[in-house]
């Protein structure tokens, strides 16, 4: 199958609940109800990522609160990406899901370690962590594109 295909029955699938637009990357924005695509990509992956952003919108993902969640928004919207590539007659990689999905869980355990002693730490709030050994706490950063910068809290 190819991507303007796959657009086509993802559309009539969604029945207007998500929007599809081409874009500079695949991504889903809960603001916009909108997945954003690359256009006319001829990869195999396209498509498997193009099923797991319009998941996204189909389970209604907004926001998250913590690292945890996000994996586990990340890990539901997998889940419902390999039901409807079923459906779509298309077969996602599963060493790819897997990649895609140990990309959160290392940023996330990357943050959760305490720049002090090296062992684990607990999520506070989106931007503050607390190791569990040493009672440190250190900040980082919100965004999930950036590298896992830890920073002491004095």
């Amino acid at each position: 199958m190819n991507q303007a295909k796959l657009l086509k029955e993802l559309t009539d699938y969604c029945e207007g609940s998500v929007n599809f637009k081409p874009g500079d990357s695949y991504y889903w924005s809960p603001k916009d109800k909108t997945v954003f695509y690359q256009e006319d990509d001829p990869a195999e992956v396209g498509l498997w990522t193009l099923l797991h952003e319009a998941c996204h919108g189909l389970l209604g993902h907004k926001t998250y609160h913590t690292d945890f969640e996000l994996v586990l928004l990340e890990v539901q919207a997998w889940n419902k990406a390999e039901e409807l590539a079923k459906y779509f007659d298309i077969s996602i990689d599963e060493d790819h899901l897997q990649d895609c999905l140990d990309s959160y869980r290392d940023w996330q355990y990357r943050r959760s370690i305490c720049p002090r002693c090296e062992l684990g730490g607990v999520q506070l709030n989106t931007k503050k962590y607390r190791c569990l050994f040493c009672d440190n706490h250190w900040a980082v950063s919100e965004s999930r594109f950036c590298r896992p910068y830890r920073r002491k809290i004095d």
